[in-house]
């Protein structure tokens, strides 16, 4: 009976990604959600606003820099955590 229904419930799950998957707009067609007028700004004045000579460093550390920050305070914390996890304790205590 298990089995059934686990069967059943990735049939469901199935046909309920590829409804998903259905309603998603053409790749590379023009008015794709991903085309928007933030990523041609980008590319068009990106230089001249950021005084970056390459566009995905201007891109990352000028537009983005509170979230590349906030990126890297949670890889930060995250190795802290990984460090202070594993440390050994000292063996003459």
């Amino acid at each position: 009976m298990k089995k059934i229904l686990a069967v059943l419930l990735t049939g469901i799950l199935i046909g309920v990604l590829l409804i998903g998957v259905y309603d998603l707009p053409a790749f590379g067609k023009p008015d794709h959600p991903a085309n928007n007028y933030v990523a041609q700004r980008y590319v068009q004045k990106g230089v001249e606003e950021t005084g970056a000579l390459n566009i995905v460093t201007g891109i990352i550390l000028d537009y983005r820099a509170f979230d590349t920050f906030g990126e890297s305070i949670v890889l930060f914390t995250a190795a802290v955590v990984v460090l202070t996890v594993l440390k050994k304790e000292d063996e003459r205590m």
